[in-house]
């Protein structure tokens, strides 16, 4: 079992306890061993809320942040958002607290800079937190309350004169069924197809209606070289305004030959309204129409999508402001 130092540490991190939540956001992740993998390098980015006037979003790194050699840490920081409006000379003093929810005490562990009561944000200096806030294994050692059954919940208060609570905040919420759906589309007559893009029947996976997108002569820069294919949400599209999906997906397109299907990695992506992912080089055309290959049979060729709807990031209910 580790215990949690809550005295100054060589981060300059000062600990303490709040039985209260964060006053202005939080976040609530249900799916950390996922998000690991996915923003090992770049960290996962919140939403933006409000503040004093201003806004900002956290920044998450799940095992530290790697533009600064960091690891075997968790790295948390406040960023302003939406300076392109202010003038050239803007500059913000804060009070910032980030906040951790202990699960199994009910309480949260309060994180604040020993060094400096407040943080200019300016130009050169977006952003504020701590590169070390608290060692990778006292964060994932379920007795310590901060990850509980892949789950953990962090927050920020932000102080640049006298607010009134928003209640907002986002939760990523993992689906309790992430069951793999496969859909095989079969497109015939594909030399006469002249479109710039096609789309498959919608299919459903994780509750919501999907379509794959087959550009024939490619999209961007696989345009006149390769086949491109994406991955959509259908219309009518049902997901809440505001929500994202965070999805994992792979095409292949079959081989009807030899069975030896071209299927590239799969990959991970947040997919929302009007949004979709794919792969712009996703075969060579001339690979593609080798007739050995068995990729275009009878001038039809068979694309497969599998698609895996792992989590959900939704806001949270807005609860009545308080002074």
């Amino acid at each position: 079992m580790a215990n949690l130092n809550l005295e100054k540490d060589v981060s300059g991190v000062l600990r303490s306890f709040s039985d209260s939540p964060p006053t202005h956001y939080s976040v609530e992740i249900q799916f950390f061993s996922l998000l690991i993998e996915k923003y090992s390098e770049n960290g996962y980015e919140s939403k933006e809320f409000e503040a004093g006037g201003y806004k900002w979003k956290l920044v998450f790194h799940p095992n530290g942040n790697k533009k600064k050699n960091v690891k075997d840490h968790i790295s948390l920081y406040l960023v302003i958002a939406g300076t392109d409006s202010l003038d050239s000379s803007w500059g913000v003093y804060v009070d910032f607290r980030l906040f951790m929810l202990d699960q199994n005490k009910g309480n949260y562990l309060v994180f604040e800079d020993a060094l400096t009561k407040k943080k200019c944000f300016h130009g050169a200096m977006r952003s504020a937190g701590f590169d070390k806030l608290i060692p990778l294994e006292d964060f994932t050692d379920v007795s310590n309350g901060l990850l509980v059954d892949d789950t953990c919940v962090f927050g920020a208060e932000v102080f640049v004169c006298k607010e009134r609570r928003t209640g907002k905040g986002e939760c990523l919420a993992r689906m309790k069924k992430a069951s793999v759906c496969k859909h095989v589309w079969m497109v015939d007559k594909f030399s006469s197809l002249g479109a710039q893009f096609y789309e498959s029947e919608p299919f459903t996976a994780g509750d919501y209606d999907w379509k794959i997108m087959l550009y024939p002569k490619g999209r961007g820069e696989g345009k006149g070289s390769h086949l491109s294919l994406f991955l959509h949400l259908a219309s009518p599209i049902t997901l809440p305004p505001g929500s994202e999906l965070f999805v994992e997906y792979r095409f292949c397109i079959l081989d009807q030959i030899h069975h030896q299907h071209h299927h590239p990695s799969s990959a991970k992506n947040w997919f929302r309204n009007g949004i979709g992912w794919g792969c712009r080089k996703f075969i060579e055309q001339e690979t593609f129409r080798q007739v050995d290959k068995g990729f275009l049979k009878n001038d039809a060729c068979i694309v497969e999508a599998e698609v895996t709807v792992h989590g959900i990031s939704k806001a949270l209910s807005q609860t009545s402001p308080q002074s």
